[in-house]
Parts: structure tokens; C-alpha cells; sequence
């Protein structure tokens, strides 16, 4: 397992960061426990959760189970130290989130002194902003997106006011570093430009999708990300268990997650099929699981800092943990690209 440094900080995070957003529905504590522990044996240190999550399915009445989870684990384990924590704030469109209320100074407060206490903490090492408060293409919202005519002035201002809170929870010692999430090149470097004409903290990273079907990172925010150090966490490497096959040919395995969210948030259509099928046969002819071709994948890219693998299986885990020993070569990638051409945004 191959540890990269979080952007410009000192922080050392596993390529491989365990994912939670089932803890709490779909997995209970012991589960979690027990995937925790399998990937903390593979070498993983990095764990991300969010105030929102569970999202499987999402709900008022389970909300902010998952970082209760992690520090019941961390409490028992006394691992705190073995272990970065990120999580997020969650914005506006959410009812049950604050009466829906977007990303504030008010909101930071109030959101990380109650993380902190959930996950039974005193300080986080990457607090993220789970999504703009803007418009954005993300979530599927890509196939209709307009950017809005916005203030910039007035954006920028919210973007300094909310980095000026962050600065003061980093000097409290609550925050270590700061990332974004579901963002696009143009936010990302708005933050980057105010935090360096105020002297404010500098995000360390971007949490967006990225997979075999979603490529939208390779382009405009590549370059960014490589240029300006904010690595790419990157959610749903396996576009929601579609990579795995298990779908193919219509199938909805009971249990699975498109079994409690139909559709998979936009994902499953009719276009993935051939897509799969073609990287499927590429991973075949690496006696690999399709799987772990598509983290594989993700793990070979320039801009990756971390991947975030979710699993609610021990059998799923341990397949995902050992993408790691697979190395694609020219022809592998070649192979890849040639799918890719093919169908370059199946959903």
C-alpha cells in the first residue's frame, strides 16, 4: 500500500481510503469494526465519512450514524492517532441538514463542533465542503448544466468569510487541513486565489467522482490538480458497483444498492451495459475482477491522492484492497482507452 502527502501539508494518506456511507444502514457497528480492521491490515490509514452520511438511504433519523460509528471504533480502539479522519459539511437542498440552509460561517461552527463530538474527537484532519453552494454539474447535473449568472464579487467575499472560520477552527487545533468536494475547476480556484491574497488556509484537496464511466476530472481539473497540488479523492471508483458486472443484463441483486436506490442517483442506464461488458474483458484477460481493473485504474492516474473504496461485504473489501498488487501496463491502457473512445459518458 502506497502512501501519498495530502496537497502541501505533512499529513501521509493511504492510496486506498476506506469509504463509510453505508455504516449505519446497510452495515452495522460491527461490520464497520471489521472492515476497519481488514484495511487497517492492508496498510490503509485514511477513513472519510460526512455529517450527512448514511446515504443508503439517505434519512433524517439515521443522520450523522456514520461518524458515531467511527468514534465508537476509535474510542474502543484508542486509535485515534493510527488514523486521518476526513468528513464534511453538507450544504444547502438537504431539509433535514439545518433546515436546508447552504455552507456558512454559522454552519461550519455548528456542523464541526457537532462532528467532532459524534466522532468523540477533538480535532479533524480534513474537513471538507461536501458541495458548492453555487450551482454545479455534479450528481448527473451535468447533461443540463448553464453556469448561473452569479455576484462574483459576492462569491468571493462567502469564499473568504468561509475560509477566515476555517483558519480560526485550524487555530483552535479542530481542523488540520481543509479540502473541497463536488467541485469544479472554476471554484477550486477561486479558493485557491483568496486563500493566497489573504493569507487564509489553502484547500489540500477536491473529493469529486471519477471511474471508468466518469471521466469529467481528466481534463480542466487534472491540469489544476496537478499543477497546483489539491489532489483528487475519488468517490464511486466502481460508479456505484456498476463496474463490478453485477447488474449487467438487468440484474438488481437483492441487498444491493441499486435495490434501495433505484437508478443509482442517474447512473444505471441502458448506456453502461457495453461499456462494462468492454472493460469486463479487458480485466478478464488480466485474470482480474472487473473490479479491480476499475480501481486499478483510478490508482494509476497523475491527480489521484487517494481512492475512496466502499464495501458491505468482507468478500467486496478484500477483493477492493487488493487492486493495489495490479499494474497496468501500455497495452492494458491502451485497451482502456480504446473503450473509452467508445463510450466516453455512458451515464
Amino acid at each position: 500500500m502506497r502512501h501519498h502527502k495530502l496537497g502541501n501539508t505533512g499529513i501521509s494518506v493511504s492510496e486506498i481510503c476506506l469509504g463509510s456511507m453505508t455504516w449505519g444502514t446497510q452495515n452495522d457497528f460491527s461490520d464497520a469494526r471489521t472492515q476497519i480492521n481488514m484495511a487497517v491490515e492492508h496498510g490503509v490509514n485514511f477513513v472519510d465519512t460526512a455529517e450527512l452520511y448514511p446515504t443508503t438511504p439517505l434519512s433524517e433519523a439515521t443522520q450523522g450514524e456514520t461518524e458515531a460509528i467511527i468514534g465508537r471504533y476509535m474510542a474502543e480502539q484508542n486509535c485515534r492517532k493510527d488514523l486521518v479522519v476526513a468528513t464534511k459539511i453538507g450544504g444547502s437542498g438537504v431539509s433535514h441538514l439545518r433546515n436546508g440552509s447552504k455552507i456558512t460561517p454559522e454552519t461550519i461552527s455548528q456542523a464541526l463542533e457537532r462532528s467532532l463530538t459524534r466522532l468523540k474527537t477533538d480535532y479533524i484532519d480534513l474537513y471538507q465542503l461536501h458541495w458548492p453552494n453555487r450551482g454545479h454539474y455534479h450528481f448527473r447535473k451535468n447533461w443540463n448544466y448553464n453556469p448561473e449568472p452569479i455576484d462574483v464579487a459576492a462569491h468571493d467575499q462567502e469564499v473568504s468569510d468561509i475560509l477566515s472560520v476555517l483558519q480560526k477552527h485550524i487555530d483552535q487545533g479542530k481542523i488540520r487541513a481543509i479540502g473541497l468536494s463536488n467541485e469544479t475547476a472554476w471554484g477550486t480556484d477561486s479558493f485557491l486565489k483568496i486563500s493566497v491574497s489573504k493569507n487564509l488556509p489553502r484547500v489540500v484537496s477536491i473529493q469529486n467522482e471519477y471511474s471508468l464511466l466518469c471521466r469529467w476530472f481528466d481534463l480542466d481539473l487534472a491540469e489544476l490538480s496537478i499543477y497546483e497540488d489539491v489532489g483528487l479523492l475519488a468517490y464511486s471508483p466502481l460508479a456505484a458497483g456498476i463496474l463490478t458486472g453485477k447488474y449487467l443484463g438487468g440484474k438488481i441483486p437483492e441487498g444491493s444498492r441499486a435495490s434501495i436506490k433505484p437508478g443509482l442517483d442517474g447512473r444505471l442506464t441502458k448506456h453502461v451495459e457495453p461499456a462494462v461488458r468492454g472493460y469486463s474483458d479487458i480485466a478478464a484477460t488480466l485474470q482480474a475482477l472487473p473490479e479491480q481493473l476499475a480501481l486499478a485504474f483510478c490508482l494509476s492516474r497523475p491527480f489521484i491522492t487517494s481512492v475512496i473504496i466502499g464495501a458491505t461485504t468482507k468478500h467486496q473489501l478484500k477483493s477492493a484492497l487488493h487492486s493495489t498488487e495490479i499494474k497496468l501496463d501500455d497495452t492494458t491502457l491502451e485497451a482502456i482507452q480504446n473503450i473509452y473512445r467508445q463510450y466516453p459518458a455512458p451515464m
